[in-house]
């Protein structure tokens, strides 16, 4: 069997949806460099829902592969949509990530979250603070 699904060698060799959203509504970065994985989603957001959706990622194949799946998921959906989006979700759609790499199916998750919670803030929309990742303390991509 290989390493990875057809899938994922789709969206790492023909990624969908890279590059920057200028004056997005929304952007949110996780991971870092020590951690080998940077990724940064911009989200354009017209009446609750997603019209555009744009990333930039630094890390692996599995890494682009799943942001690049994570933005076809929530690109036309409503933003309470976009929030239930999981890993899982992201590691199945790519019929599967070798266990090793499905921390990048966790970053492309935490990135989306990441910049809804930036849209909220930037609007002053009131949200459920544990619904969102607490990056600074969870210690994933700093040890």
């Amino acid at each position: 069997m290989a390493l990875y699904s057809e899938v994922v060698m789709d969206h790492f060799t023909h990624p969908r949806n890279v590059g920057v959203i200028e004056n997005a509504d929304g952007v949110g970065q996780v991971g870092n460099a020590k951690c080998g994985d940077i990724m940064k989603i911009y989200l354009k957001i017209d009446d609750d829902i997603i019209t555009d959706v744009k990333f930039e990622t630094f890390g692996c194949g599995s890494a682009i592969a799943s942001s690049s799946m994570a933005t076809e998921m929530i690109k036309g959906k409503p933003i309470s949509e976009a929030m239930q989006l999981t890993n899982k979700a992201v590691a199945e759609a790519l019929d599967g990530l070798p266990a090793h790499k499905l921390h990048c199916s966790v970053l492309a998750e935490e990135a989306i979250k990441s910049a809804l919670k930036d849209y909220y803030d930037r609007n002053g929309i009131e949200y459920d603070h544990k619904l969102f990742p607490d990056c600074e303390s969870c210690g994933h991509c700093h040890d």
